[in-house]
């Protein structure tokens, strides 16, 4: 699943940080980077897009100014503000024009990648449910795993990065149910260390295992997200 997102930054140097920091997933296609919202909006009335990194203070139309029009033309990008702003006033008109996140500069990579994995959450499991339960709801009103269980303090041993990125690939194959060894493939660490956050993950409810017997052999467990 491939999204494409364009940048909107006066800032040369910001841009460029944004720029480099979002090629860092292999998910995106960036399509452009526009010093102005008017650019970006002549722009957008005319492709399709899925994500807009966006600042408050441009020249020709403030970044709030860009969302109300962006809003009032239907056009349904997600936005992550990026901006320098800390007005209670701007991080409320953000929040009620329907902003994916808001990220106060400088920012590290980090709390980037915290919000584009957000993102990636929810547009995922948009385009992978046509009928949603209360399950999928709730992931999606409360940003899930990556807002609030990952970025807390984990079991003595574990390692943010590390679950994430076992989480993060049973996440880009949910619809699988995956073998340990696949796991320690993909990720490059021991089976060792993969069986020990899949139970930290089991324990937390993510993750569920079952017992596959048709093998003709050795049975093998498997493991998949929790619907």
């Amino acid at each position: 699943m491939v999204f494409h997102a364009i940048i909107i930054e006066d800032d040369p140097m910001v841009a460029q940080i944004n720029r480099q920091y979002l090629e860092r997933f292999n998910k995106f296609i960036i399509e452009g980077v526009f010093n102005n919202g008017r650019k970006a909006l002549d722009y957008l009335r005319n492709n399709p897009n899925d994500l807009i990194i966006l600042d408050v203070y441009m020249p020709s139309m403030t970044g709030i100014q860009f969302l109300r029009e962006l809003r009032s033309e239907q056009i349904e990008s997600a936005v992550i503000m990026v901006t320098a702003a800390t007005e209670t006033q701007v991080v409320s008109d953000s929040l009620k024009l329907g902003i994916l996140d808001y990220l106060i500069k400088p920012f590290s990579f980090e709390r980037f990648q915290r919000a584009i994995h957000i993102y990636l959450n929810k547009a995922e499991l948009l385009k992978s449910n046509s009928i949603v339960d209360q399950n999928v709801v709730d992931r999606l009103i409360n940003n899930d795993f990556e807002t609030a269980e990952l970025h807390m303090e984990l079991s003595k041993g574990l390692n943010y990065k590390t679950l994430e990125t076992i989480y993060g690939y049973l996440q880009e194959h949910q619809q699988e149910k995956l073998t340990c060894e696949k796991l320690s493939y993909a990720s490059c660490l021991s089976k060792v260390t993969i069986r020990r956050y899949l139970n930290y993950l089991i324990d937390t409810g993510k993750v569920q295992s079952c017992i596959d017997y048709e093998t003709g052999g050795r049975p093998r467990v498997l493991y998949y997200l929790n619907q």
